[in-house]
């Protein structure tokens, strides 16, 4: 199984739709996505996941279904250090190095900031939803692994449009870490690309490896820039 996660292109959040950059993104994206075996879409029901996806649905005669957990990663924290409510990432780097419990997989959600902002209810919720559509196809979560269902789809190739803390979220679950190791350690541009895939060297088990992750060569290809959004310095356009 593939399943392929994709971040919308550079964002207006004023209006919550693309920039005129980001639906340029969206149209070079559609150029390789169009060319996918995809067995399903699914999208984020954000306006700027919805617009990503639109060229590429286009372009294939499909349709996305909407799932609702799929729109951003949705549990606000108190940042002391910014004096505001903020999405439960992009900490500066003095509040990291001084919680080292986001970094172990037993102990981030007990971290008191995300403690207060809820963070591991909503983080519990969102992976349930996945493991709920990974069922689907034909595999169901055991412990730190997945067990396969022989005769299900497990040969589906999985596409959703989503959102960069939703994607590291989910991520994360997948591959038996915490998200704030992805959150922090991660840039994942408007419209890049990253590819999940199982391995079943076992008979009727599964683990899920990232082979690709916020890859965005649709856009240097074709001379567009890669956007900063979601960083804080100007990414490598090699």
């Amino acid at each position: 199984m593939k399943l392929i996660f994709i971040r919308h292109g550079e964002p207006d959040y004023s209006i919550d739709s693309l920039t005129e950059k980001g639906f340029r993104e969206a149209r070079l994206l559609a150029e390789r996505t169009a060319k996918w075996n995809v067995t399903d879409f699914y999208c984020s029901p954000l306006g700027r996941a919805r617009d990503t996806a639109a060229p590429t649905l286009e372009q294939t005669g499909r349709e996305a279904a909407t799932l609702e957990w799929l729109r951003e990663f949705d549990a606000p924290i108190w940042d002391e250090m910014m004096t505001r409510r903020k999405v439960p990432w992009d900490f500066y780097p003095e509040f990291v190095t001084a919680h080292p419990e986001l970094f172990d997989l037993r102990h981030w959600q007990e971290n008191p900031v995300m403690a207060e902002g809820n963070v591991g209810a909503e983080y519990r919720r969102v992976c349930q939803k996945l493991d709920d559509l990974l069922a689907q196809y034909g595999y169901v979560r055991e412990g730190y692994r997945y067990r396969t269902n022989p005769g299900t789809r497990q040969d589906a190739v999985v596409v959703c449009f989503c959102h960069l803390g939703i994607i590291c979220a989910l991520l994360s679950h997948l591959i038996n870490t915490t998200p704030s190791q992805l959150w922090q350690g991660f840039f994942l541009a408007p419209t890049s690309v990253t590819i999940i895939g199982t391995e079943e060297r076992t008979p009727e088990q599964a683990y899920f490896r990232c082979q690709v992750m916020g890859d965005a060569s649709h856009l240097l290809i074709r001379g567009e820039p890669i956007s900063h959004y979601g960083y804080f310095t100007e990414p490598f356009q090699g």
